[in-house]
Formats: C-alpha cells, sequence, structure tokens
C-alpha cells in the first residue's frame, strides 16, 4: 500500500511538471497557444514562423534545462543531506557551488586578453564537456575538504559554518580573477552569478542530460545503504555497508550533479537544501527508494515554476532566478531550524 502511494504521488508530480513545462513553453513576451507548443513538441512546425524558432531555439531548451537543473540540484542536495547526517546541508550551504564557480573562473581565465585555452576556444563538445568536467572539480575540491573537515568536528553547525567558510574563500578567488578580466568579461560573469536556465544551449543538454543519468545511476542502486547511513557510520558498517566506496560514489555523484548545472547555469541556490525537505514532507519517509525519484521529479517541477515565476509572465519583465528561489527555499530552511528546535526542547523537557 505505501508502495503505491509513492507510486501515485509521483505520477501526480510528473503530471504537474508536464503541466508547467507546457505552461513554460507558452508564457513569455510572445504568447504562444498551447496546440501550437504541442505541435512541436511532437515533431511538426508552428503555424507561425517566429512562433517555431522561439520554441525551438529559446523556450525548449529553457524549459528543458530548468528540469534537468532542478533534478540534478534535488538529487545532490538529498545526497549531501545523508552523507553528512545534515538536514541544512546543501550544494550551496557546504559551499560546493563556490567550488564549481571557481572552477568554471579558472578554466576561462585564459581569457584575461584575449585569449582563449585551447579547449574553450575549439567550441562544440570539448568546450561543454570541459567547462562541465572543470565545475565538477571545483566542486570535487572543495567537498573533499568538507568531507576532511567533518572527521574533526562533532557540531553540524560548525561543518555549516566551515562550509561557509569555504565557499567564501572560493568566492574571493573568484573576485581575484574578475579583477584582471575585461569589462565585458565581468558583467558576462556577473550575470551568471545571477543563475539563469536562459542561456543553455542545444549543444549544452547532453552534457547536463549525462549528468543527470549518471548520477542517478550511481545513486540508485545505494538506496538501502543510503537508509542505513541514517543510523550512523558505525551501524552502517556493522549491516556490511562499503561505508568508504560510498562515501566516494556519494562525493562523485553529488559533485558531478551540482557542478554541471552550475558550469551551464551559474550558481543557483536553495534548491538542492529545499526539495528534499518537501519531499520528505510529501510523501512523509525517509526511505531512499522513494525519496530519490520523488527529488527528482520534485525538483524539476520545482524548477520549472519557478523560472516561470521569474519571467515575470504578462509583464515584460524578469527576476534573477536565485531571487526567486530565495522566497521558496527560505521558508523551507526557517522550517527546519524551528521544528529542530522544538524536537530540541521536547526532548528536554
Amino acid at each position: 500500500m505505501k508502495a503505491g502511494r509513492a507510486s501515485l504521488g509521483l505520477a501526480l508530480l510528473a503530471v504537474g511538471g508536464a503541466l508547467l513545462f507546457l505552461f513554460g513553453l507558452t508564457s513569455g513576451s510572445e504568447r504562444i497557444p498551447w496546440g501550437q507548443c504541442l505541435a512541436v513538441l511532437f515533431g511538426r512546425h508552428a503555424a507561425d514562423p517566429v512562433w517555431d524558432d522561439i520554441l525551438r531555439q529559446i523556450r525548449l531548451p529553457r524549459c528543458l534545462a530548468a528540469w534537468l537543473g532542478g533534478a540534478c540540484l534535488a538529487l545532490s542536495g538529498l545526497e549531501l543531506q545523508t552523507l553528512f547526517r545534515n538536514p541544512l546541508a546543501g550544494p550551496f550551504s557546504l559551499g560546493i557551488s563556490s567550488g564549481a564557480t571557481l572552477g568554471v573562473a579558472l578554466a576561462v581565465a585564459g581569457t584575461v586578453g584575449g585569449v582563449l585555452p585551447a579547449w574553450l576556444a575549439a567550441g562544440g563538445l570539448w568546450a561543454q564537456l570541459g567547462m562541465a568536467g572543470s565545475a565538477v572539480i571545483g566542486s570535487l575540491a572543495v567537498m573533499l575538504l568538507v568531507l576532511a573537515v567533518a572527521r574533526r568536528v562533532r557540531g553540524n553547525a560548525t561543518l555549516l559554518i566551515l562550509g561557509l567558510m569555504f565557499g567564501q574563500v572560493a568566492s574571493a578567488l573568484v573576485s581575484v580573477l574578475q579583477a584582471f578580466g575585461t569589462s565585458e568579461q565581468i558583467r558576462a560573469f556577473t550575470f551568471w552569478s545571477f543563475g539563469s536556465y536562459a542561456g543553455v544551449t542545444w549543444a549544452q543538454m547532453p552534457v547536463l542530460a549525462g549528468a543527470l543519468v549518471v548520477g542517478a545511476l550511481l545513486a540508485a542502486p545505494c538506496a538501502k545503504h543510503l537508509n542505513a547511513l541514517l543510523l550512523g557510520w558505525e551501524y552502517a558498517r556493522s549491516l556490511g555497508v562499503p561505508v568508504q566506496t560510498l562515501r566516494l560514489l556519494l562525493l562523485f555523484s553529488a559533485s558531478l550533479l551540482s557542478g554541471a548545472v552550475t558550469a551551464f547555469c551559474g550558481p543557483i541556490a536553495f534548491l538542492g537544501l529545499a526539495v528534499p525537505h518537501i519531499a520528505r514532507g510529501l510523501f512523509r519517509t525517509a526511505d531512499h527508494r522513494i525519496l530519490l525519484p520523488a527529488c527528482a521529479v520534485l525538483g524539476g517541477a520545482i524548477s520549472l515554476a519557478a523560472d516561470l515565476a521569474s519571467r515575470l509572465p504578462g509583464t515584460g519583465r524578469a527576476l534573477p532566478l536565485n531571487a526567486v528561489m530565495a522566497l521558496v527555499g527560505a521558508p523551507v530552511v526557517i522550517g527546519v531550524l524551528l521544528r529542530r528546535n522544538s524536537n530540541s526542547e521536547r526532548a528536554r523537557e
């Protein structure tokens, strides 16, 4: 019965995500009828060539990027919260997104003086893989630092503060690199740092989709092991869980998922932190066999909704994506903190 309810919940979320996807295709400065959007989705051409071009070159890749990015960040956040047994862990709060940002900044550091690195100047698939790889390496480096520190500190609050400090150091190094860039590069990097799915191209889509597939394939077989981790590393080890191997898999998967999104969409806050908590509340379970697919589907849907809200349909204006994410994610974080404080007070009584 529990599995049946979970399947029904996942189906409803998938339907809601599909409707948001369609609504994202129709909405914008140019209102396009639903029928025309469906025609393009099924491989036909829209009645108006302008609509056809808008849908194929702008809105369809943007909506796909929003869904893929949301799913990636939500899975990454779930893995990190389980790995550190910390409800406030996430790609942004632990400084991992900042590490990915530093990786991207270092990758394009050769643009100073107008000289591009050879792999980036070549363009195409190698450039996309290079950008994603640089972000993953940057996020993995910060993740390894956080993991090394986690062995020496006990308090979750201390670990989060240290993660934020690592993120601040990475951001400071990015600022140093910006000081040597041109005004155009600084302006482009600033807009990129706001977070947006609008700039993702079809050439980047296979890399983003590939990151989600690889990350999900690494996490899915570990669902039972992740459940054991909720009770502690020693308990999991006593059950025969290969703790060290699992830790490395989670590190690589979380870094790959968050790094690829950061490379192409910018550092997107709160999504990886908030979605796992929303999924636990909706499905009322801590079972990762349910939470992994739930976070992927729910993360994609919430990301689509936030991207749609950031466009301010009907106004001709737009908001930074991270501003909308903060309006969604901050109340979730506040709720988690208040609930933990309430539980602590009950335990003392």
